[in-house]
């Protein structure tokens, strides 16, 4: 095993959509900022599209890039796998026997699918009809599988929060369906929505356009009902429920899969009782340690999992870790910002957008896009303009509509 020493300025542990839109935003405005970002990634990926390749409106290749075309030039890339943190020491280990001092880090290592959860179900994905848009390899396989079913009972499912994209596991049930309603087969079709929580979408304002569409679509709901155990060969999966456990057959059955915090910062002083790493709500910084910011799915803050909160998030993180080291105030705050655009058709969205306790936080006016209805141009923002904002500005540091709140 070799080891390597060394220190940086700032030290960013994940080069995932947080850390390198966190890195840009600090470049941004200080360009000469000694800065290393931790990724052993090759490649990157715009993971709000793989809905979208998964109703057959993105091919996925659209999806990923290579991790060098994201990572800024002035950064130090340690292409390593974080393996620990000592926050009193100030220093991060990472695979080979690596170890880096900081005098700030930022933790933007994303949270974790847990896939072994279920029982039986790694086995079988990608074949046998289960699928699931939250994996590259995986979302062409849900539009394979729509395309081909012409009959039958589809499932969609969603576990326990927090997760990813709170909307993701009914936008594929939403898309399916249009495409199902479209070819003339949603007649023969029996879907329905399995959820481990007690309500169709956790802000009330966006439920009755969701709930249209579930009439629409006709779409059997069953609340507290959390997928267990799956047997792909046999087409058969089993729910857990307050009336007991439940068996359903499947042609086809879209998973959201458990998620954790992810298991290197669960593992250490940074995390709470959840496995999430303890920040400020606010300011994103650590509640323990000072020099420490954390954002994105690895965060606690208890916002909806979205790429539009780390879009918000990243510059807050990026101007209060510079005050940080420069010993001055932290002015930058977040307000809980996410956004979810929900894909109840193919050609409209619902537009969710929302903060800290459900407050609808729109970014156009009404007479644009009312978020609380379906419509046509929320879907050519999702589909053209989200995708080119993504690469081209917050993974730049270029802050469109993203300025954060009290900063600089």
């Amino acid at each position: 095993m070799t080891s390597h020493q060394s220190h940086h300025t700032v030290v960013i542990a994940g080069g995932g959509s947080a850390g390198i839109a966190t890195a840009a935003s600090m470049l941004n405005r200080h360009p000469d900022l000694d800065i290393a970002v931790i990724e052993p990634s090759a490649e990157h990926y715009y993971q709000p599209g793989w809905t979208m390749v998964g109703g057959g409106v993105f091919e996925k290749d659209k999806t990923v890039r290579p991790e060098a075309s994201v990572m800024p030039r002035e950064v130090t890339w340690l292409k390593a796998e974080v393996t620990g943190f000592d926050p009193d020491n100030k220093a991060i280990e990472y695979s080979d026997g690596g170890r880096v001092t900081y005098d700030v880090l930022v933790v933007a290592m994303g949270n974790r699918l847990a896939w072994e959860e279920i029982e039986g179900l790694e086995e079988t994905l990608g074949k046998n009809g289960v699928t699931s848009n939250y994996r590259y390899d995986l979302a062409p396989y849900t539009w394979q599988l729509v395309r081909e079913t012409k009959s039958g009972r589809a499932l969609f499912t969603q576990p326990a929060m927090p997760i990813k994209c709170a909307g993701a596991p009914q936008k594929a049930m939403y898309l399916s369906c249009s495409e199902w309603e479209k070819r003339g087969v949603l007649g023969n079709m029996e879907v329905e929505f399995h959820n481990n929580g007690g309500v169709l979408f956790g802000v009330p304002d966006y439920v009755p356009a969701l709930m249209d569409y579930v009439e629409r679509y006709g779409i059997d709901l069953n609340f507290g009902s959390t997928l267990i155990r799956v047997d792909g060969p046999a087409r058969k999966a089993w729910f857990a429920t307050e009336n007991g456990e439940v068996e359903r057959s499947f042609d086809m059955l879209h998973v959201c899969p458990p998620q954790q915090g992810n298991p290197v910062v669960a593992a250490s002083v940074l995390a709470n009782e959840a496995g999430y790493a303890e920040v400020d709500q606010s300011t994103l910084q650590h509640v323990r340690f000072p020099d420490v910011f954390a954002l994105g799915d690895c965060g606690s803050t208890p916002n909806a999992k979205t790429m539009a909160a780390a879009r918000k998030q990243a510059p807050v993180a990026a101007v209060n870790a510079l005050a940080q080291l420069e010993g001055k105030p932290l002015k930058g705050e977040y307000d809980g910002y996410g956004s979810c655009p929900l894909t109840v058709e193919r050609g409209k969205i619902v537009l969710a957008e929302f903060g800290y306790g459900g407050v609808l936080q729109p970014t156009f006016p009404r007479w644009i896009i009312d978020g609380t209805r379906p419509s046509r141009a929320a879907w050519k923002l999702k589909v053209d303009v989200l995708p080119e904002i993504y690469w081209h500005a917050m993974l730049k540091g270029r802050e469109w509509m993203a300025r954060p709140i009290g900063g600089a």
